[in-house]
């Protein structure tokens, strides 16, 4: 049975029902956030980079990022509005959090090394974010995100 490694609770700036995680230094990403940002995806891999569609347009986000040391246990389904999976390589194995309005932002967690990570992603909260968005423009913590990561190979060097 797989283990949890690692927790992190990070916020994200949600900006443009956008936000990403993305290798800390993407000064080699063929594709940087926001570039190709694709909405209305939940969930969109790119080489070094996750995008999130969000329901809100502009407000803060809380973001549960588990590292675990093999595939993590399954969630009840019926506990999320959406959910994707996707495979993410990391050359350093450190992850920034990026904002379509602010750039890279100072949230950053340690996966625990290079390589392969599979990627599983489910959120809460999507309605409530969609109409704080509409009525009073944003909100703190009303969507929520948890982002499961687990390795799924080494990288060739």
């Amino acid at each position: 049975m797989a283990e949890l490694v690692r927790q992190y609770r990070l916020k994200a700036d949600v900006g443009f029902h956008a936000f990403g995680l993305q290798e800390s230094d993407d000064a080699d990403l063929p594709t940087p956030f926001p570039d190709d940002f694709e909405q209305g995806v939940f969930l969109n891999a790119f080489p070094g980079r996750l995008d999130f569609h969000s329901a809100g347009h502009t407000h803060t986000a809380l973001v549960d990022v588990e590292v675990w040391d093999g595939p993590p246990p399954q969630r009840d389904p019926s506990g999320w509005d959406e959910q994707g999976e996707a495979d993410f390589v990391s050359s350093s194995g450190e992850v920034a959090v990026w904002s379509m309005s602010l750039g890279r932002t100072e949230e950053v967690f340690a996966l625990g090394g290079a390589g392969r990570w599979r990627v599983r992603a489910g959120c809460t909260g999507r309605a409530r974010a969609a109409a704080l968005s509409e009525d009073e423009g944003t909100g703190e913590g009303v969507e929520r995100y948890l982002v499961e990561f687990w390795p799924a190979g080494r990288v060739e060097p």
